[in-house]
């Protein structure tokens, strides 16, 4: 399961983008823990390493 979520084109701070992923996830019936699960990938490492993470569980929102 992924969250729909088009990160091309949001702010690239990196707790805008964790916070526009949590947003989204939690309108799309994510729970807290799965949230939490990914927001802590996130934090793992560096910046890239936070772009591959939600990159890895969003997808544009167009697509099905």
């Amino acid at each position: 399961m992924k969250v729909k979520l088009t990160l091309v084109g949001l702010d690239g701070n990196a707790f805008s983008l964790m916070g526009a992923f949590q947003s989204a996830a939690r309108r799309q019936g994510w729970s807290k823990d799965e949230i939490n699960k990914v927001l802590d990938e996130c934090k793992k490492s560096d910046y890239n390493h936070l772009l591959a993470t939600l990159a890895e569980n969003c997808e544009d929102e167009e697509s099905e």
